[in-house]
């Protein structure tokens, strides 16, 4: 049967008007992170992260010159006491010598010497005798002086120091502030955070001078993904293994932002065999464990951050709420995120 050109136009009509409602309704269906280009498959702001990695380097490096410079303050303080206590014990013997001089014995020895008073072998051996308590006491007052110069010296070396560890606090404070800034992002409240009783780490290869070594991804991911991983981050796998957290995990991930491609990041599963949903029971209870040791073993193993279950961990700061949207694994509630430097 034929249809009038006004039907099918109401028909066409009533087609648009339904495809507008499908596109509207799955437009509101569409996770936010998913249509934000700034943001990663992770749900955390690819901002976020340059901003994290800044800060946790700062952090590290500012923490390693505060200890270092209380390290020496430590050995200072001891040298400046035993400096003290020398000095001390030759003020005595100074004074004494100062004394004896003030009497003129040396000066009646030569006195007799040129007047021709005395028996001349005895002036002799007093002026001998003389001559051996001037180079005796010439030593003494050497001793002293060395000792007086040394004190001054560690007095003004333990000041340097103490002014190092103030202006390496004023530091740590500030990187404190601009991390608490950048978490104010995905959250950033206070949180309880995850404790509990764990095994301490063997700690990753330092540099001579305390810091982290630059390290590139040079050694094949042992998840299976194809890619690789940094040094640092392979010996974190490497720990958290013997500390009894085996469960499935995955590292390198290709993508153009975080530490994935990088090799410096894994997420570890909270389930047995794949990440899956929402993690439960004991699932749970290994998640937080694991979130637990990395955070007690983070200074000793190079850890930048760590994420899991709405909440992210950063040196420093501590735990913090950690917003995300829509599925459990940009929620982190499947998998512990670990991050490295």
């Amino acid at each position: 049967m034929a249809v009038s050109r006004t039907g099918r136009h109401r028909r066409l009509s009533l087609a648009v008007a339904l495809l507008t409602a499908i596109v509207t309704v799955l437009g509101f269906m569409v996770p936010a992170h998913a249509a934000d280009p700034g943001t990663d498959d992770e749900g955390a702001p690819q901002s976020l992260r340059a901003k994290l990695e800044v800060a946790a380097k700062e952090y590290y490096d500012a923490k390693n010159k505060l200890v270092a410079s209380q390290k020496r303050q430590v050995k200072i303080q001891q040298k400046l006491r035993d400096a003290q206590l020398t000095l001390s014990r030759l003020n005595v013997e100074v004074a004494n010598i100062a004394a004896a001089r003030y009497k003129g014995s040396q000066l009646g020895v030569l006195n007799g010497l040129f007047t021709g008073q005395g028996n001349p072998d005895r002036l002799l051996d007093a002026a001998a005798v003389s001559e051996y308590l001037t180079w005796r006491d010439n030593e003494q007052l050497l001793k002293h002086r060395t000792a007086r110069d040394d004190a001054a010296f560690q007095e003004s070396a333990l000041k340097a120091e103490v002014a190092e560890e103030k202006k390496q606090l004023a530091q740590l404070d500030k990187v404190k502030r601009n991390a608490e800034k950048a978490l104010a992002t995905v959250g950033g409240l206070v949180t309880a955070g995850y404790k509990g009783p764990v095994p301490e780490a063997q700690p990753a290869p330092r540099t001579s001078s305390g810091g982290w070594p630059r390290e590139t991804c040079s050694y094949k991911d042992p998840t299976g993904t194809g890619g690789c991983i940094t040094p640092r981050m392979y010996h974190l796998l490497q720990e958290a293994q013997f500390a009894g957290f085996k469960r499935f995990t995955k590292c390198w991930r290709s993508q153009s932002w975080g530490e994935h491609p990088k090799g410096r990041a894994c997420d570890h599963s909270a389930n047995t065999g794949n990440f899956g949903g929402t993690a439960t029971g004991l699932s749970k209870t290994y998640g937080n464990r694991l979130a637990a040791w990395a955070q007690k073993n983070a200074e000793a193993l190079g850890v930048m951050y760590i994420i899991w279950f709405r909440q992210i961990w950063f040196p420093g700061v501590g735990w913090r709420s950690y917003s995300s949207c829509c599925d459990a694994s940009s929620m982190h509630t499947n998998h512990v995120h670990i991050s490295m430097l």
